[in-house]
Order: structure tokens, then C-alpha cells, then sequence
């Protein structure tokens, strides 16, 4: 939290009484402000793009447009909010999916408020939040060998760990997003996944990134 500014934070949740227990839990910490409001995913998009918030917690189901969706739009922006998805539902399907889609976590509904906050703060802090129950089951399906990847490719994974699509992660870099491409392809050989967000999780797990300890 950088020059000790509040964390912003948006709530995208069409239940009225999980949104307004979730600004309470968000509100009476120190350093933590919600700034915005949404009950539709369309809405929480426009405000994401209005207000960057430094974290948008995301329903997953949410009318107008799914939370995946909603991370997905911000990520392809290359807005710099970390889009959280905040769920009833802990199917890895759903995990995978928001991962891939850009999201920087995925947490149940069933998360204790002290756990919630601290998820909050290392999210704005660049790490990929995951409750440590889908954590160790998305790692359980990754082949377990440590690689060697070159410089180059770790600033790739690392930027791909932040949600960040290919084409703004070339313009971090400096580089082609086809060159980007070849990183990516190397990486998923070297650690053996075939997806993003199996190479993320991998990383993680296995300590290659920053953030890995879950």
C-alpha cells in the first residue's frame, strides 16, 4: 500500500445483504475503503473503468455480465484493478475459468472476514489469492518437476500471473506479442501444462513466482 493510501475497493454482488455484510467487513478495517457499488456485471465493468480501484470483489453469478466475464473485459483493458471473484461455488471448473480469464483470485462466500481482508491486501499487493482448499487441489493436478525457465520467461510468467492478456504484456516488455507467444509455448513445455492458468498455478505452488505461499 504504497504512501499509505487507502485500498480502494469495489463490490459487485446483486444480493443486497452479502453486499452491504461485505462493505461492513471491508469498511471497519484500517486502510481498506469501498468506493463503489454494483449489482450487475455490466455496471461493475463501467465502474471498474470509471474509478480502477485497486480490487473489485466480483460475484460470479451476476445479471447483465458474469463475473468471469466482467474479469475477463478488465484484464483485455489492461485496467490495473485486480478482479477478485467472490462465490457460493467452489467447482474447480469456476476457478479455472476465472484464473484463465484474467481474474487474480477466486474465494467462496464461506471465507472468514479476517481471511477476506487479508485476501484483499495481498491482491492489491500483486499476489493470486486462492483459499488454501482450491489452492491444493489445482496444484494435486499439475505435474510435480521443478523447471529451469530462462529471465525472460519468468518477466512473462509473472506478468501473465497478473492477469495481464498477451498484447499488453508485449507492451510491458517491449517485445511482439508473437514473441510473447513463443515465450508462452515455452513455458507451457517446460512446466509441462497445456493453459494459462495452469502454468500460474504451477508457478505458484511450486514457488516460481512471487506469491506462491498460499
Amino acid at each position: 500500500m504504497a504512501g499509505g493510501d487507502a485500498i480502494t475497493v469495489l463490490i459487485a454482488e446483486d444480493h443486497t445483504l452479502v453486499r452491504e455484510g461485505t462493505r461492513e467487513i471491508l469498511e471497519r478495517e484500517p486502510g481498506l475503503s469501498v468506493v463503489g457499488e454494483a449489482e450487475r456485471g455490466d455496471l461493475a465493468l463501467a465502474l471498474l473503468r470509471r474509478q480502477e480501484p485497486d480490487v473489485a470483489l466480483v460475484d460470479l453469478r451476476l445479471p447483465g455480465m458474469s463475473g468471469i466475464e466482467t474479469a475477463r473485459r478488465a484484464a483485455e483493458a489492461g485496467l490495473a484493478t485486480r478482479v477478485v471473484i467472490l462465490s457460493a461455488f467452489d467447482d474447480d471448473e469456476y476457478v479455472v475459468a476465472a484464473l484463465d480469464a484474467g481474474a487474480a483470485g477466486y474465494l467462496t462466500k464461506t471465507i472468514p472476514s479476517a481471511e477476506l481482508v487479508d485476501a484483499v491486501r495481498r491482491a492489491r499487493d500483486g499476489a493470486i489469492v486462492l483459499q488454501p482448499a482450491l489452492a491444493a487441489r489445482l496444484a494435486s493436478r499439475l505435474r510435480q518437476r521443478r523447471p529451469r525457465l530462462s529471465q525472460r520467461e519468468q518477466e512473462v510468467l509473472q506478468l501473465l500471473a497478473r492477469g495481464l492478456p498477451n498484447k499488453v504484456i508485449a507492451r510491458d516488455l517491449g517485445i511482439s506479442e508473437r514473441t510473447v507467444e513463443n515465450h508462452l509455448r515455452h513455458i507451457f513445455g517446460k512446466l509441462g501444462v497445456s493453459s494459462r492458468t495452469e502454468a500460474v498455478v504451477h508457478a505458484l505452488s511450486h514457488r516460481l513466482l512471487p506469491g506462491g505461499d498460499w
